[in-house]
Order: C-alpha cells, then sequence, then structure tokens
C-alpha cells in the first residue's frame, strides 16, 4: 500500500516540489495551502489556514477517515520577516512564530496519536540554514527556525520507542517564493539602520533570485523516506552552507566577520 504524505504549503517553493516528485513516484500526496482552489496540481491539495488549529486538527481528521492513516508529514509553510530588532514591531515577530514554529508544532500533535498506534512515522520539518545562524536583520525570522530545530531533537528522544524519526531538513539559498512571503519593517531613510539595512536585503535578494534549485530539497527528501534510520538535521545548499555548523570550531568575533561579509 502506498504511503500516506501531507505536506503543508505546496502552493510554491519547496512545498511544490517535494509534492510533484513525490506523487509522480506513486505516494499519496496530499498538499494544503490557504488558496488551494486556485491550485492546479495532480495531486490533492485541501484548503488550510495553518494558523487555525482547529481547521488544522479537521483536516488531519478528513484524511485518517479517508485514507485510514498518515506515514509521513512534511511541515513546509513559513513566513519571514526582516528589519532591526530594535524597531521591529512585537506583534509581527508573534506572528513569524505563530506560523513557522507554533502552528506547526500543533500539526505534529495532532498528527502524533495516529503514528503512535501505528508504531511507525516520519515527520520532516523543511527549516533553514538561517536556524543555525544569526544573520543581521533576519534574528526574528533565525529565532523562529532555530526552536524548530531544537524541537525535533527533543521529539526524536521522545518517540524513539514508537518508532517514529523527526528529521530537520535545512535549505540555503534556494530560488522559491519565500521573499514574496515575507513581513517587511519599514525603514526610514532617517534611521540609523538604514544603509547597514538596505545592503543586506539587496544582498539577500539577489542571493535567492538566482538561489539554487529546489528539486535538490525534493531530492533530499525522498532519499530520507527511503531510509530506515535517518538523521536528525541535513543541511543542504552549496559547500559553505553546508558546513556551517563547523562555526563552533571558530571564535565567535572571527565567525561573526564572515557572515558580515557574506551578507553586505
Amino acid at each position: 500500500m502506498s504511503k500516506v504524505i501531507l505536506i503543508t504549503g505546496t502552493s510554491s517553493g519547496f512545498g511544490k516540489s517535494i509534492a510533484e516528485k513525490l506523487h509522480s513516484l506513486g505516494y499519496i500526496v496530499i498538499g494544503t495551502s490557504r488558496n488551494a482552489d486556485n491550485i492546479k496540481s495532480d495531486y490533492l491539495t485541501m484548503s488550510l489556514n495553518i494558523n487555525d488549529y482547529e481547521m488544522t486538527k479537521q483536516l488531519i481528521a478528513e484524511i485518517i477517515n479517508t485514507h485510514g492513516k498518515i506515514d509521513i508529514l512534511i511541515n513546509n509553510a513559513g513566513i519571514n520577516i526582516t528589519g532591526p530588532l530594535e524597531s521591529m514591531e512585537i506583534s509581527d515577530i508573534k506572528k513569524v512564530f505563530e506560523t513557522n514554529f507554533f502552528s506547526h508544532l500543533n500539526v505534529i500533535q495532532s498528527i502524533l496519536p495516529g503514528m503512535r498506534q501505528n508504531r511507525s512515522g516520519l515527520i520532516i520539518n523543511i527549516t533553514s540554514i538561517a536556524g543555525y545562524l544569526g544573520l543581521p536583520f533576519w534574528g526574528a525570522y533565525c529565532a523562529s527556525k532555530a526552536s524548530f530545530n531544537i524541537i525535533a531533537e527533543s521529539l526524536n528522544i521522545e518517540l524513539k520507542k514508537f518508532k517514529i524519526n523527526v528529521v530537520n531538513i535545512a535549505p540555503g539559498d534556494y530560488k522559491t517564493e519565500i521573499l514574496n512571503n515575507r513581513v517587511d519593517s519599514s525603514i526610514a531613510n532617517s534611521s540609523p539602520y538604514h544603509k547597514e539595512y538596505s545592503k543586506v536585503i539587496n544582498s539577500v535578494n539577489g542571493k535567492m533570485e538566482h538561489g539554487r534549485n529546489p528539486n535538490e530539497v525534493a531530492d533530499l527528501v525522498l532519499k530520507i523516506i527511503k531510509q530506515k534510520n535517518p538523521k536528525i538535521n541535513y543541511l543542504v545548499g552549496g559547500l559553505l552552507e553546508k558546513k556551517i555548523t563547523l562555526k563552533s570550531l571558530f571564535p565567535d568575533k572571527f565567525f561573526q566577520k564572515i557572515i558580515m561579509k557574506l551578507y553586505n
């Protein structure tokens, strides 16, 4: 029997690439999107506002009622936020954490009882290389992704006896629509951060507009699905991005200088 896979945020980017690849290989794929009616795909796409907890629980219950199970959950939906932390609205930061962290934790909580009962399951979180770094003017986004990384490590220990694996995939600079899903803090020309902020944002935009093909992430997802005992953390992207965890080998100030050069 084909595995049943639920993927959040499949309207574009990583979610779309992953859904298309897995569907083409015969998996039963259910994608979600806020605007499911506007999406044309060969796999089933269901409407979901991931920040609506009850709607999420009902959708998961509906899928299990129809297919009898959910074998794999891929948490992909997310938004970005940029700006100086000094002037960033706390409400905007909460919005990003709500989408990037709490809403996915709700999905996980809703899906785990079925996986535990089946004593089998795989949860893949699409996080970000930003979860390993304190990037200038991306602090809130980095923090939301770092939080999700840690949750997976804790869950792996808690769920080990139920034979459920939890995996993080942290992509680097890929060409996706994340730039269109960004909460930008407005920076006046008179802001003491204006010059540096503009340089960083232009640098990041350029890197992502000419970024790598998101199909690479879809290929990695397929590889993980086929593994009996996958790792907890996977970094995918350019050579420097994949080696970013080596930062622990360098003095903090030295590594900070490397980051400043990369984004200036």
